[in-house]
């Protein structure tokens, strides 16, 4: 079985050379960039399965770097950060991170968070059994087997998890689901992040869907979010 692949972008050496050390013994292939840029190119020519990405680094930060992998990528992406105000931590989720680990940290740490991600990922496209097992509305169709959710024959762009929370929302209509409960059902028991990763996740969905006019997961305030479907399931 090949190893993973780990991209570290950090500025500080230690940083990178404790990580990669851990890693390692854990049995992860892993690349190094000591800025943005080198980031930036070692992700296109090296095709990691992860990124551990600072976001305090020279030339290019990471915000700017997580931006422009997302334009093409939906590889997992933690966040290294030396801030703990709340406003980083849910820019960052906003942009497109999956996890963030606040420093210091322990690399054991560090690993645990990768395990976790990786756990919580579907099976690749590759193994799923296409089908027509699909879930109908007024103004869009999701595809369960084939992880897609279309409005007139055109893919709408979800990241995994952000399927993920949509499908629950789904098969689950009419129920107003706290966060907690989201957390729970969706990112597991073993998920530590923040709670707002919610948020930050039922914002991308509602964006994707208001170019196309649907508006399908409300806010329940003080409670949670609902879905509520305009057509057949």
């Amino acid at each position: 079985m090949n190893k993973l692949k780990v991209l570290i972008a950090d500025d500080d050496a230690n940083v990178c050379e404790i990580l990669s050390l851990y890693l390692k013994e854990n049995h992860y292939d892993v690349v190094e960039a000591n800025n943005g840029q080198d980031a930036i190119n070692l992700f296109k020519t090296t095709n990691p399965d992860i990124i551990l990405l600072d976001i305090m680094m020279p030339d290019i930060d990471g915000y700017e770097v997580c931006k422009e992998i997302r334009k093409t990528a939906t590889v997992p992406i933690i966040m290294l950060t030396a801030k703990d105000e709340e406003f980083d931590k849910i820019l960052g989720l906003e942009i497109g991170a999956d996890d963030y680990v606040t420093k210091p940290f322990s690399p054991r740490e560090v690993i645990a968070r990768i395990k976790a991600i990786f756990r919580r990922m579907p099976a690749p496209p590759e193994v799923l059994e296409l089908n027509n097992d699909k879930y109908e509305f007024e103004n869009f169709t999701v595809y369960v087997k084939q992880r897609e959710v279309q409005v007139g024959g055109k893919k709408l762009f979800f990241r995994p998890k952000e399927f993920d929370l949509l499908l629950y929302l789904i098969r689950n209509p009419n129920i107003v689901h706290t966060r907690d409960q989201l957390l729970e059902k969706v990112w597991g028991y073993d998920f530590v992040g923040d709670i707002r990763t919610v948020d930050v996740h039922v914002k991308r969905i509602r964006d994707e869907f208001a170019a196309h006019n649907i508006d399908a997961i409300h806010t329940v305030w003080g409670v949670g979010y609902q879905f509520q479907p305009n057509g057949k399931g």
